[in-house]
């Protein structure tokens, strides 16, 4: 059916709306598609939410040796093993993201003197170069992203997705505008468009996510919620793998 043809019939529906029967026919459509979208939506969130399952368990199963060796490593560095920080979630709920501990104990007391080395223009996020914070096992598991497996656990429970924009601490949240907070129309992920370099939106696409500023990040996490689907969860968790290898993560 043309575009034309669609507006056609759409015009005749709402010119007999004139008419009892009418109205009564145009109610009984407007439920109709209002049925058939909310059926297209709950499934899509069932199949998504059976792979954040079924993947999860699968890569902490497989993964469980490197968990040993790096628990045991970051142990032995002083401190606890798994570190647990406030994210803020969907719908703007907050809830504790699990990450292996890459910084020192005062890591978060000591952000404050160094927030004027940020090499985030904007100052919502914050990076910097050399961080005094980070350890020796530190800079090796955030290189190859191994501090980001804890978070499997995260998706079992239900607070966040293997796909969906990068869960942002309170602190970032507080100065975001209202555009920026579109980001919590969806689960946060463990990865997404920006976090593979994905800016052009090209299906083999590879790039280095740290010279993507704030409001790209933004702007892609709302591209991808506008054109979310399992396939392409699929295809970014693919893309993910020769990001991190290839040094693109970092």
């Amino acid at each position: 059916m043309t575009d034309a043809e669609l507006k056609e019939k759409l015009m005749d529906r709402f010119t007999t709306a004139n008419t009892p029967m009418g109205r009564w026919r145009l109610g009984l459509y407007v439920k109709w598609k209002r049925l058939a979208w909310n059926l297209v939506v709950g499934s899509t969130h069932f199949v998504k939410r059976v792979l954040d399952i079924v993947l999860s368990i699968v890569a902490i199963i497989l993964l469980l040796p490197i968990f040993v060796v790096i628990g045991i490593l970051v142990k032995m560095d002083g401190g606890p093993m798994i570190f647990q920080q406030t994210r803020i979630g969907l719908r703007g709920r907050e809830f504790k993201m699990y990450k292996f501990r890459s910084m020192c104990m005062d890591a978060e007391e000591r952000l404050a003197e160094l927030l004027k080395h940020n090499e985030k223009k904007e100052g919502i996020t914050f990076k910097m170069k050399d961080d005094p914070r980070i350890t020796k096992i530190g800079k090796f598991i955030r290189k190859a992203s191994i501090d980001e497996l804890p978070q499997f656990f995260n998706v079992l429970q239900g607070d966040m997705s293997l796909v969906g924009p990068r869960p942002p601490v309170p602190r970032e949240v507080a100065l975001y505008c209202q555009e920026d907070r579109r980001r919590f129309l969806v689960k946060p992920g463990i990865t997404c468009i920006w976090q593979v370099g994905e800016r052009a939106g090209g299906t083999f696409e590879i790039g280095d996510r740290n010279s993507i500023d704030f409001k790209e990040q933004v702007s892609l996490d709302v591209r991808y919620i506008e054109s979310q689907s399992v396939w392409k969860d699929m295809w970014l968790l693919a893309k993910t793998v020769p990001a991190i290898l290839f040094g693109k993560g970092a």
